[in-house]
């Protein structure tokens, strides 16, 4: 059984700044020192581009598992789009099979854009009640402290 979630965040930020920080691996350090969903991202191998893989330590009690190990399996810098899949734990643990998550910025107008998460998963038969655990809150909560980042990153330039 395939499904799939999409989440979309407007930003007053040009997309290009968005795409800078969603593009390599700015954003992990940024969701570690936020603390409210990764207690750690561990970088195993690479740049952010194709073939980077994450090791992910959930904050405890933000999800219900604790560690996942993530590759980039697709990235586009025209497009201004990456997409990850989950190699080991995390939503594997919970009987998926595949799990992707796409993040794409779209250009609005020069100062608006929006980040655009796509969950995409597959799942056995027998574990269909664990798609409860499969939500946009995770994806949600990243755009929303990119978009606190962005727009005070934003304003602070603008004030300079």
């Amino acid at each position: 059984m395939f499904w799939q979630l999409s989440h979309e965040l407007e930003v007053n930020v040009p997309a290009s700044e968005a795409w800078e920080l969603y593009g390599r691996l700015g954003l992990a350090k940024l969701l570690v020192e936020d603390g409210s969903i990764f207690e750690k991202i561990e970088v195993i191998e690479g740049d952010g581009r194709i073939g980077t893989i994450l090791k992910k330590a959930y904050t405890p009690g933000s999800h219900g598992f604790s560690v996942q190990r993530e590759k980039f399996t697709k990235y586009d810098n025209e497009k201004c789009m990456k997409e990850l899949e989950v190699i080991e734990g995390g939503y594997l643990d919970l009987g998926l099979t595949v799990f992707h998550v796409r993040f794409k910025i779209i250009e609005k107008d020069n100062d608006l854009c929006i980040i655009k998460s796509t969950i995409e998963y597959d799942v056995k038969e027998e574990s269909v009640a664990n798609t409860l655990y499969v939500t946009n809150d995770i994806v949600a909560k990243i755009a929303k402290v990119a978009k606190n980042y962005l727009i005070k990153n934003n304003a602070t330039k603008n004030a300079a």
